[in-house]
């Protein structure tokens, strides 16, 4: 190739690359414009809102509005507590509930006590205490001499997690306990001493299963058991994550919290797990600044999360192979299921926008995915907020980054 004809093949290489950098500027400027634009809505004020927008492949941030604002994150505090379980515990971890003897057995007579050792599952049902006293019966027990006791060390005796308003209480998530039956219901109503109501639903079981009980049934705690007699686990932490992000079940991630604390701090509490999920999201490169976690659910009011705390854990689970696949199972699916079923339920967003809501009086969200394309949050607070007018803007928001 002579030397003039390489100088002007340069020379339209030269031109054509200013271009092509030119067109993707100026695409970046109207997603940017169209997404500012879907963010604008009457009854939420900008000051008070937050949204980023990123590229899955290049983890490129093509929007940001307040970003770093420090901002009550409602449901969407689910999100990191799901990353922090998924990632310290694993998708097949379970949580068993056991049975053990304080005495021994003498021939069909176990000549102690039954206790009941919880260990936080939230999931456990009648159906789990009757298999237990199944077990117990396969043991060669058919009679008890020394009650029933309802353990429920593993966690703290607190029922709620500090910032909660009183009505969160019962309305809004049944007691927490390391021992707590079908979500504390005994009939028509919601009983406030949990493990005991456990304990005396274990000693029916029996008796059911024609195990006579004798002796009282209390809540408590033996260290000198001698024997494991029965156990039960709860179905995987994958599938409580599920049913916690789709259904924003607040008793669950409180539950999930507490035994977060109880397996890397060997501490049962709220704070505790609180202590982990932070740890845990500051390991994974999420930027804290602006960032408090009191509780699982989202319900206290002293919960603070930003917008690029929430990208930054998105994509942090986007890259882990192990959290992606029950992340992306657990989110609602946009106009198809969970929180999301009547949202976004038009082309393009529908089945493609996956995405954790949240919603209380003064705090509105959405934060997830598009497809694999991008990873996206949005946060709005208001005193109160229009919680009409913060979805709209998220749907908005959504549904322009699912149109490209």
């Amino acid at each position: 190739m002579n030397r003039r004809l390489f100088a002007a093949l340069f020379a339209l290489v030269a031109l054509a690359a200013p271009a092509a950098g030119s067109a993707r500027s100026s695409q970046d400027g109207t997603l940017q414009r169209r997404l500012a634009q879907a963010l604008h809505v009457p009854h939420v004020a900008p000051a008070r809102s937050a949204a980023v927008a990123l590229d899955l492949t290049t983890g490129t941030v093509l929007f940001a509005q307040n970003g770093g604002r420090s901002l009550a994150p409602a449901s969407n505090e689910k999100l990191p507590l799901t990353y922090a379980a998924l990632a310290k515990l694993g998708p097949s971890f379970r949580i068993d509930t056991d049975v053990l003897g304080s005495g021994g057995q003498e021939g069909t007579v176990w000549a102690g006590t039954l206790v009941l050792k919880g260990n936080g599952d939230p999931t456990l049902s009648h159906a789990d205490l009757r298999a237990l006293a199944a077990q117990v019966k396969a043991a060669g027990v058919r009679s008890v001499t020394g009650g029933v006791i309802g353990d429920e060390s593993s966690y703290d005796a607190r029922r709620i997690v500090g910032g909660w308003k009183p009505s969160f209480f019962i309305d809004e998530s049944p007691p927490l306990s390391a021992l707590v039956v079908d979500r504390a219901r005994v009939g028509r109503v919601v009983t406030r001493t949990p493990a005991l109501a456990a304990a005396t639903a274990f000693r029916d079981a029996l008796r059911k299963a024609g195990i006579a009980v004798a002796g009282p049934v209390r809540v408590g705690q033996l260290d000198d058991w001698t024997e494991p007699l029965a156990s039960v686990s709860s179905p995987t932490l994958a599938t409580m994550v599920r049913f916690m992000d789709r259904e924003s079940d607040n008793f669950t991630a409180e539950m999930l919290l507490k035994q977060l604390g109880l397996n890397e701090l060997e501490r049962g509490t709220s704070a505790a797990g609180a202590a982990v999920v932070t740890r845990t999201l500051a390991e994974a490169g999420v930027p804290l600044a602006g960032v408090r976690i009191v509780d699982g659910s989202g319900l206290s009011r002293l919960d603070r999360l930003t917008a690029n705390a929430l990208g930054g854990m998105l994509k942090a689970a986007w890259a882990d192979p192990i959290v992606r696949p029950v992340l992306l199972a657990a989110l609602p699916v946009a106009g198809v299921n969970g929180t999301l079923e009547d949202r976004l339920r038009k082309p393009p967003a529908r089945g493609r926008v996956l995405a954790k809501t949240g919603t209380t009086q003064d705090a509105s969200a959405l934060s997830g995915y598009v497809s694999d394309t991008y990873a996206f949050a949005v946060v709005q607070n208001g005193h109160p907020l229009s919680y009409w007018w913060a979805r709209r803007a998220q749907d908005r928001f959504a549904q322009v980054l699912a149109a490209q």
